[in-house]
């Protein structure tokens, strides 16, 4: 993909564009050895991916300081926000927690290679430090009744979670409605017609 074609999807500075790109080639490069994304969607790394991360940035408050990605794996969306908030808000730092020693390494590798303010926590979610993170992400990790109980931990009061969701996301939050009240707003992916990107705040148990 190229300049033209992503900054018509989601707006991105040039800078921010061909870092993005360095992060693509490091990814293709690290994959055969630790599998960072299924290998059978490596040709379409830009919309799979990359671009399905990035349209989840501008859903969250400008004034975020903290950003907390759980699960990251191979950085995605969590490189692809740090990426991004270094351009448009610089003073924001991303926190990866990542329990995947190898991964961990490549997500240390990407950070110091592209210069990004993320650091990581290789640890076990549940067992992390609460991070009291502005903004909570997590990508293809666990239904939202769990990712609830990581926000509840990690989520600083008045903080927002952001979840994008493929096409159950409707008995998910049916299923997290059991245990947890929440205020919730959804908007549709542009990546897949059937996918979803949940906004969520005020988490508490019920």
């Amino acid at each position: 993909m190229n300049y033209a074609g992503f900054s018509r999807q989601v707006d991105v500075s040039r800078e921010t564009f061909e870092r993005l790109e360095a992060y693509v080639a490091l990814m293709k490069k690290w994959n055969p050895a630790i599998n960072l994304v299924a290998p059978s969607t490596i040709s379409q790394i830009w919309s799979r991916h990359i671009l399905d991360s990035a349209q989840i940035y501008g859903l969250v408050p400008e004034d975020h300081n903290i950003w907390c990605d759980l699960g990251s794996g191979g950085g995605l969306p969590a490189v692809v926000v740090a990426i991004m908030a270094k351009d448009q808000h610089p003073d924001a730092r991303v926190v990866c927690i990542e329990s995947d020693v190898r991964k961990s390494t490549f997500l240390r590798t990407v950070a110091r290679e592209l210069d990004l303010t993320l650091s990581v926590s290789s640890e076990r979610i549940e067992k992390a430090d609460p991070q009291g993170a502005d903004v909570l992400s997590a990508r293809a990790l666990a239904p939202l009744n769990k990712l609830c109980g990581f926000a509840e931990r990690h989520l600083k009061p008045g903080g927002v979670a952001i979840f994008p969701k493929g096409e159950n996301y409707r008995h998910e939050i049916q299923e997290a409605l059991e245990n947890w009240s929440f205020q919730l707003d959804t908007y549709p992916s542009k990546t897949h017609p059937d996918a979803f990107v949940l906004k969520i705040g005020e988490i508490a148990r019920v």
